[in-house]
């Protein structure tokens, strides 16, 4: 018991010897010094593969002739050989591409394939052993990690923003209205011109693609993250376009009667209406027609287009699977193939 009592008041009372030196807290200039380091770093690794995008638009008016309007964005070169990566919205269409380089070399910029439904589009330019950004991974994320982003807005070429990571697995509808999931949210500060250009993490590492603000909010930017990213680069330096699988339905978000809900066993309380069944296609072979109600694809609910788009992937295309659907007062298992979705 004695024994006990001892060791007790020791830990109370302690030492010099016993208790661990605390170590003494950092002062505010050690932690400016170590931002600005991180800042700094991350730009002198990533800023030489930072381009800018010069682009003129064929612009047709009733009545009048052909001209053309200039545009700009950023974008970043992303293989050592002249792959580039910017936005769709900034090359789709473009009668003319130049890309200009930090080093002050201009060249003739080719459009290799864009996808506005992610807007994503990678450019090629005649030229070799370029500075290459490397790429990170977006599912490492974390919020509130430290971002930059690098691009050239309103004409300032590598304009350098810094902020956190204000939000993951945003959804964010592109210029097509398809929903683009998994969007990273940031307040670093983002312009028109930024538009292509890399968001960045503390080492240097590419983990998105910068693509709008909300306007006339402040600090509300998205950026389309670099995991997305890599996988429609490589579909449109394959394809030249991201192919994707399709039914041939038109149809509406709808929400189920409760009735049908608990008599079907559904997991969810919508679902998308077919309007209409395109002759010939994947869904007309099938026997769908107007009126169904599709609850299911592959075994995944479906509670609304948005749902439907997720799920008809490259993966999906020609490989039979199972939608299905409510008919009246009968919940059906309909097997379709899905096609590719024809390019424009």
């Amino acid at each position: 018991m004695t024994t006990d009592i001892t060791l007790l008041a020791g830990l109370e009372t302690g030492t010099a010897a016993d208790v661990p030196e605390q170590p003494a807290p950092a002062s505010d200039e050690a932690l400016l010094d170590a931002y600005s380091a991180a800042v700094a770093g991350a730009v002198e690794r990533v800023s030489p593969a930072v381009v800018s995008v010069e682009v003129r638009h064929p612009v047709r008016r009733r009545g009048r002739p052909e001209r053309e309007a200039p545009g700009s964005g950023s974008g970043f070169v992303f293989t050592p050989d002249g792959f580039i990566l910017t936005n769709s919205h900034v090359a789709h269409g473009a009668s003319r591409i130049d890309v200009a380089f930090p080093d002050g070399r201009r060249l003739r910029g080719d459009l290799v394939g864009d996808d506005p439904e992610t807007d994503l589009a990678v450019l090629r330019v005649d030229a070799t052993s370029l500075a290459a950004a490397p790429l990170g991974d977006s599912g490492q994320l974390r919020v509130g990690q430290l971002v930059v982003a690098i691009g050239n807005p309103l004409g300032f070429q590598s304009t350098v923003t810094a902020g956190v990571v204000s939000a993951l697995g945003r959804s964010f509808r592109s210029v097509t209205g398809r929903l683009i999931d998994n969007v990273i949210q940031t307040d670093a500060a983002l312009n028109p011109g930024n538009s292509g250009g890399p968001l960045v993490d503390s080492r240097g590492r590419v983990i998105g693609v910068n693509t709008a603000v909300i306007l006339p909010a402040q600090g509300i930017c998205f950026a389309v993250a670099i995991n997305t990213a890599k996988l429609v680069a490589g579909q449109l330096i394959t394809h030249g376009r991201f192919r994707r699988a399709r039914l041939g339905v038109a149809g509406q978000n709808v929400p189920l009667l409760r009735l049908a809900v608990r008599a079907f066993g559904l997991e969810k309380k919508g679902g998308v209406l077919v309007t209409g069944v395109e002759p010939g296609s994947p869904a007309g072979r099938a026997g769908l027609h107007s009126g169904d109600i599709l609850v299911g694809l592959g075994g995944r609910p479906v509670t609304g287009v948005d749902d439907l788009h997720r799920l008809l992937l490259p993966d999906r295309i020609g490989i039979a699977t199972v939608v299905v659907v409510l008919r009246g007062a009968d919940k059906l298992e309909v097997p379709i193939v899905p096609e590719e979705t024809r390019p424009e």
